[in-house]
């Protein structure tokens, strides 16, 4: 289809919303004859796709239209998708009348019908998009994300996900399998498996099929030809059964990194949390892998001050971060979200000085690991995926496990694996110079 619309996308939160946001402008593309552009001046179309998750999301929202409207050229629109838009719904066009449609996460297949209707609305948690083939995104040419499930069947009690998301229901393997082959076919050498939950993945499919296992999906995935990695986020520690690691230390192309959300460190906080598993459990299954899998990097998600959390509690987590030692932590301070089942627990919140305290505790014993950890690379040898261009004639790129290596290099490079001999480390990346 040809046009001159121009289409400008801004993404927020998470991996899920950027493979919608790829939808979306794959979607709009192919029926509607949109192109990308990066200039919101330009933008015919303008779309937020939101995120629930985030700190303060509404008023974040409502700020980032406001100066969307005030940018935007004559005539142009704009719209609103993603996990707040499913929370406020029919709200957002009544605080701000200049918005043109709104779509939830649940609704994304939507979009080319809404985007011509003038005040349309669509944000239906029970929409079912499992079986709907999405028109191919052209994004990084090297990697391609793929959603394996919609929904999320969890009930922790500071997430809002499951309210604007919905159920759990899986993609047929199939479909899964049939779409990696396609971006393979357009150059992609790894893809990352996107699920709220990816290993309770094939529990529930809309067409009441037989259960069907992630392990068994990940196997499935592999015999793809031409693949060469595989990655995904993310597991649920509860659902991280013996056969779920055995094959993920034995499979070849699984990338060698998994993220491991542990919240709390404290049995009482993770019962608090709604989480299913304990201190304990997660320390066996973090164990394991590494006892299974020599180099395995482990990454993290972990709250502090949840309401309720003693000091005792919070030196549970310091416990399991000691034990652990993960190559990668994600730390947030709780904060309340409207919608949450925490919001019950504002008697028992933290004062905001020890929050704070807790927090930096956390990040300062961090950096003293990743001190200690990633020097350990410097004179190794590692295998690279070059994938993005530096103005400074550098390329970067990252390892099986997921370190992200810069080395001196041209666009010559990119898409393909190399090996780096590692001459200096940062707590947060490495550099080397290529030795073939």
């Amino acid at each position: 289809m040809s046009s001159n619309k121009k289409l400008f996308i801004q993404t927020l939160g998470c991996q899920m919303n950027d493979t919608d946001s790829q939808h979306i402008q794959a979607e709009l593309e192919k029926h509607k004859g949109y192109t990308a552009t990066d200039k919101i001046e330009d933008a015919d179309l303008i779309i937020i796709n939101t995120c629930s998750v985030r700190e303060k999301p509404v008023q974040k929202l409502f700020s980032e239209i406001g100066q969307f409207n005030k940018k935007k050229k004559e005539g142009a629109k704009i719209g609103v998708c993603g996990c707040t838009a499913s929370h406020l719904g029919h709200d957002i066009i009544k605080r701000a009348p200049y918005v043109d449609f709104v779509v939830g996460a649940r609704n994304i297949s939507k979009i080319k019908d809404v985007v011509d209707v003038k005040g349309s609305v669509e944000v239906s948690i029970d929409n079912d998009e499992s079986t709907y083939e999405f028109s191919t995104a052209k994004t990084n040419q090297y990697r391609a994300s793929v959603n394996i499930s919609v929904g999320c069947d969890k009930k922790c009690t500071y997430c809002i996900v499951p309210s604007t998301r919905g159920e759990e229901i899986s993609i047929p393997p199939e479909m899964i399998v049939e779409q990696v082959r396609k971006s393979v076919a357009l150059g992609a050498v790894e893809v990352m498996l996107l699920g709220q939950n990816v290993n309770s993945y094939g529990r529930r499919f809309s067409d009441n099929r037989e259960k069907y296992t992630f392990t068994k999906l990940l196997q499935d995935v592999s015999k793809v030809e031409g693949l060469k990695r595989i990655r995904f986020t993310s597991p649920h520690p509860l659902h991280m059964d013996d056969d779920f690691i055995e094959e993920f230390a034995r499979n070849e192309k699984i990338s060698k990194c998994i993220h491991m959300p542990l919240q709390s460190g404290s049995t009482e906080i993770l019962k608090a949390m709604k989480r299913g598993y304990t201190k304990e459990w997660f320390l066996n299954r973090a164990s394991k892998m590494r006892e299974l899998i020599p180099n395995l990097r482990i990454t993290t998600d972990i709250i502090v001050a949840f309401p309720g959390e003693t000091q005792k509690d919070f030196e549970d987590t310091l416990d399991v971060v000691n034990q652990v030692k993960f190559d990668q932590i994600f730390n947030f301070k709780y904060s309340p979200r409207p919608g949450t089942e925490a919001l019950n627990l504002a008697d028992k919140e933290i004062p905001d000085e020890i929050g704070s305290a807790r927090l930096i505790e956390l990040i300062e014993l961090h950096k003293r690991h990743l001190e200690d950890t990633m020097p350990t690379y410097v004179g190794k040898t590692l295998n690279v995926l070059v994938e993005s261009l530096k103005p400074n004639g550098e390329v970067c790129g990252f390892t099986d496990s997921y370190l992200q290596v810069f080395t001196k290099g041209s666009d010559e490079l990119l898409g393909k694996f190399v090996d780096v001999k590692i001459t200096e480390a940062t707590r947060t990346s490495l550099k080397g110079e290529i030795i073939s």
